[in-house]
């Protein structure tokens, strides 16, 4: 079965969805199935009214639906997509790109907490996972007709297991959930303060949305 995905263009579902508690909900919804405002604070660390309030926003819009079963509180929602995909490069509309761009922020701001958090129990785990667990860093020579390519291919490798997000069945013994988080851009420079050349390119950015 092909994944249910969508694809947000609009500036006001990027920003419902820019709030690192909304995608820490819909990611529960996602890869553990229907979950109340309770079952998913448990999972979130989020108080029950907290988790409440945000999953009635994300339903606003359309990121979660109500599944069946259940009153008040004690309802439970789903998540109406497998995956969103979002552009940063729309130039029609600034509000949108602003948006995106936030979005972009909080999830690799999420994926980066992942991947300490993993590394600071990493000692905890069993050599098995030990040696499932990698990170890979490359700088490239490709054409944007290359970069593409990989890029699809990469998409297709994390597709491959999502029908066992919505049947728990598929999952074989011993399968946890893990993160894979991969991306690929034109590189920076070489230069070791990199966090200056991405405020400069922030900066500029900014300055030419005010000047238009």
């Amino acid at each position: 079965m092909e994944p249910n995905r969508r694809r947000l263009t609009d500036a006001d579902s990027l920003k419902a969805l820019a709030h690192p508690t909304r995608m820490a909900l819909l990611g529960a919804l996602v890869t553990e199935g229907p979950l109340t405002a309770s079952e998913a604070a448990e999972l979130v660390g989020e108080s029950p009214s907290n988790c409440s309030w945000h999953l009635r926003k994300l339903a606003e819009h359309g990121f979660v639906t109500e599944a069946a079963g259940g009153t008040g509180r004690n309802r439970p929602w789903q998540a109406a997509n497998d995956g969103l995909e979002w552009s940063d490069g729309d130039d029609t509309d600034p509000a949108a790109r602003v948006a995106a761009d936030a979005l972009t922020d909080v999830m690799i701001g999420r994926e980066v907490r992942r991947l300490q958090a993993a590394r600071a129990s990493y000692d905890q785990e069993t050599q098995a996972w030990k040696d499932a667990t990698s990170v890979h860093q490359s700088q490239l020579w490709l054409t944007a007709e290359e970069a593409q390519g990989i890029g699809t291919e990469l998409r297709e490798i994390a597709e491959r297991h999502l029908a066992r997000h919505r049947d728990p069945a598929q999952r074989p013994e011993g399968a946890r959930l893990v993160s894979l988080v991969s991306w690929l851009v034109p590189s920076a420079s070489h230069r070791v303060d990199l966090g200056a050349t991405t405020e400069n390119v922030r900066g500029q950015a900014a300055a030419e949305g005010e000047q238009s």
